[in-house]
């Protein structure tokens, strides 16, 4: 099949910078669709009809064409956090050709001599500046793709409030045309107050002397997180989420999720993992927002009510974690209903009554029961002791996958 679509990536340097198979993909369409600033680089002698993105934004006006001769403007490389991407999931790879030019990242990278591949990329095009936080480490290269002109003081206020004031910033504005210009500065004393809308950040992370820095590997100290004491300890968290074991794009249930602590460390085991997390605490809740943004996962989902009741109409998860509520009625029976056939489910409980509903499960589900003991040193008068917390017992089960 010959496509009728082409998605013509298009640089600041407009239509002189397009190849021979680009430009004539243009000079033959019947429609060209795109932004208003992308659409203005074209030249007079492109006799296609011009349509601009319907506003909010819409696949549809590309769908409704299919079959005539159209291509579609994109920012640089379309594949890349680009319109591409959104059209190769609606529109069969047969139908479709995709024309790239260098993304601005590629671009950037170039500018400031930085190796592409030890780079984290990470945009704030329409999304919470919050999703910054989880990348944050000292040493780490950050290229981040802007929202608009506003973005990159406020990165650098984001920044100074993580601890990463020292951070070095670049802004790179209009990549590859004529207008390019490259400003830098650090968060802790950001100088520039105009920027265009069209920028791109990069910052070399640097963190202050006296910040604590947060490892992606689980088990976040517990002062990371705002709670009321309702909290999977630290150590008892990191055996929790090593019997969980998440993988990219699975989906968490965090049922009776207290302040979020299992389900914010799943999603930061990596950035596909999801989390729906269930609570009917209103105070709770509060605490779950304020630390899903502050640790960088603000892409979990907060369900607001009382297990099971509250279970009935969510996706079916990949993995279930119950961290209170095991003697509730019909909540483990529901949580091992809705799993996913290969997926796990860990319980911890603490009362003899929790415990007791995890062994008759096991019964008859089968998997291992663990018990946790934690003891930490503690003064006593002039020397120190032991002081045991309370024995956490752990439910591990994985569901059949005939089940």
């Amino acid at each position: 099949m010959t496509p009728w679509l082409t998605v013509v990536g298009i640089g600041e340097d407009g239509f002189s910078g397009l190849g021979k198979q680009a430009r004539r993909a243009l000079l033959g369409a019947s429609r060209i669709i795109g932004s208003p600033r992308q659409l203005a680089l074209l030249p007079r002698c492109i006799g296609a009809e011009r349509q601009d993105w319907p506003s909010p934004f819409s696949l549809a006006p590309v769908l409704a064409l299919r079959g005539e001769p159209v291509c579609v403007l994109a920012s640089g490389d379309p594949m890349f956090f680009g319109v591409g991407a959104s059209l190769a999931r609606q529109v069969p790879a047969a139908e479709m050709q995709v024309l790239s030019m260098p993304s601005c990242c590629a671009l950037a990278a170039a500018r400031l001599g930085w190796p592409l591949q030890d780079v984290q990329v990470v945009s704030v095009v329409a999304r919470p500046l919050a999703t910054l936080n989880a990348q944050l480490s000292s040493g780490q290269r950050l290229l981040v793709l802007s929202n608009d002109g506003d973005s990159p003081a406020a990165i650098a206020a984001l920044l100074r409030e993580r601890g990463f004031g020292p951070s070095r910033l670049h802004v790179l504005e209009h990549l590859g045309g004529a207008a390019e210009r490259h400003l830098c500065g650090t968060a802790d004393d950001w100088p520039h107050s105009e920027i265009a809308a069209l920028n791109l950040v990069a910052i070399e992370c640097l963190i202050s002397p006296n910040a604590l820095p947060l490892s992606r590997v689980p088990g976040l100290p517990d002062s990371a997180f705002r709670h009321d004491g309702q909290l999977t300890k630290r150590d008892v968290r990191a055996i929790t989420l090593a019997r969980l074991a998440p993988q990219p794009g699975e989906l968490l249930w965090d049922v009776g999720a207290g302040c979020g602590s299992i389900g914010i460390e799943w999603m930061r085991a990596h950035p596909a993992c999801r989390t729906l997390a269930i609570e009917a605490d209103e105070s709770r809740q509060g605490f779950i927002e304020h630390n899903r943004d502050v640790l960088g996962v603000p892409g979990l989902q907060l369900v607001r009510g009382k297990a099971p009741d509250a279970l009935a109409e969510l996706e079916r998860p990949d993995a279930v974690f119950i961290g209170g509520g095991v003697t509730r009625e019909g909540v483990l029976p529901l949580c091992w209903e809705r799993l996913r056939p290969g997926g796990r489910l860990v319980a911890n409980a603490v009362t003899l009554q929790s415990e007791l509903a995890l062994a008759h499960f096991r019964e008859q589900h089968g998997g291992e029961l663990t018990r946790i003991h934690v003891a930490q040193a503690q003064p006593l008068g002039a020397f120190d002791t032991w002081r045991q917390a309370l024995p956490i017992t752990v439910l591990d089960v994985v569901k059949p996958l005939d089940a």
